[in-house]
């Protein structure tokens, strides 16, 4: 498949051959031919190394757009080489052709070749080197002309092109910067779309598995007219529990821990389990790990109040306090008399 880059090598490579072309059709005398062959070679050489050569750079040093893969930037060596060429050939082809043929089309075909030279050295992402070329040769073929016929033999032209380049150059990279632009809005969107299918597929889990724990208690609730006894009371209770659990600390459950929870609370315990942050990076291994060393807790477990709680602390990955009252009534001033700190690797000692 032919890229653009080789199409527009391919037109480069053409306009700069018959250019060089033109400069070898001699229509009148010229005083110094080997002088007119060495600045055509010297042309050609330029032309097609600043064509060819290409150089990767990074994108910071290039200076496109954000996520737009940098352009192949003219090496400082061939900008230097290009200036040379844009110097030297005016002044050497009015000097090989003499005075009397200077306008004529071989003797100004380096007004051409420069603009030609400069446009390819635009496209390469070196303006200033292309607007010092023109000028350069501008000023060199006003000397050896005059100003009017130089602006009517191709002065005038080279500049449109370079303009007209520059133009487009600042066109094609706004272009791009809309193309990034618009591409980070729909990787911005993508990623918005699966986070709710992810949130709306836990949502739906949530909901089934409160009609799994909720669902019978409800039924009997309504069958019964609200006159529960006591051991559907307890029922209910424990109901409510898991639900609370399933809510705020999904990650610290499963079936082990689910069934020792069930077990405290049998018990008359009063259990409160909270997902604060801090597991988000652990993996599953990591996760079971930490949820067989609960239940252990758990099953151990004699207070009155239990309360679980993840931690965004560094090396504690859960905190499992327990308080006891003295009496019948529970305060603020309750003994704790169950203190477990489960470290994030099974392998540290809590």
């Amino acid at each position: 498949m032919i890229s653009v880059r080789q199409v527009l090598t391919a037109l480069g490579f053409a306009f700069t051959a018959y250019l060089a072309g033109r400069s070898l059709y001699w229509t009148g005398p010229v005083q110094y031919p080997l002088v007119m062959y060495a600045t055509t070679g010297l042309y050609l050489v330029t032309a097609w190394l600043c064509l060819f050569q290409y150089r990767r750079r990074p994108a910071e040093e290039t200076g496109p757009p954000a996520g737009i893969p940098a352009p192949d930037r003219l090496p400082i060596w061939a900008c230097v080489l290009a200036t040379a060429a844009a110097v030297l050939m005016p002044t050497t082809i009015a000097l090989a052709v003499g005075p009397d043929v200077r306008t004529a089309p071989y003797g100004t075909w380096a007004i051409g070749a420069i603009g030609v030279l400069m446009v390819i050295v635009m496209v390469r992402r070196r303006p200033w080197v292309a607007w010092a070329g023109i000028v350069i040769m501008g000023v060199q073929s006003m000397i050896w002309m005059g100003v009017l016929p130089a602006l009517a033999l191709g002065l005038v032209g080279s500049i449109v092109w370079v303009s007209g380049t520059q133009v487009m150059i600042v066109l094609l990279d706004r272009a791009a910067l809309d193309a990034a632009h618009l591409a980070t809005l729909q990787r911005a969107a993508s990623a918005w779309q699966a986070s709710q299918t992810v949130r709306q597929r836990e949502r739906r889990l949530q909901v089934q598995r409160a009609l799994v724990v909720a669902g019978p208690v409800l039924t009997r609730t309504v069958a019964s007219g609200g006159e529960l006894d006591e051991g559907e009371r307890l029922e209910a209770r424990i109901a409510e529990g898991r639900l609370r659990d399933e809510l705020r600390g999904p990650r610290l459950l499963d079936d082990e821990v689910r069934a020792q929870l069930d077990a405290v609370r049998r018990r008359g315990t009063a259990v409160t389990v909270l997902d604060e942050g801090g597991l988000e990076g652990l993996d599953e291994r990591s996760l079971t790990q930490i949820r067989s060393r609960l239940a252990d807790t758990l099953r151990s477990a004699s207070s009155d109040r239990l309360y679980i709680r993840t931690s965004p602390h560094d090396r504690i990955a859960v905190t499992v306090v327990g308080r006891s009252g003295a009496g019948a009534g529970l305060s603020d001033e309750d003994a704790v008399d169950l203190w477990a700190e489960i470290p994030h690797s099974p392998g540290e000692d809590a």
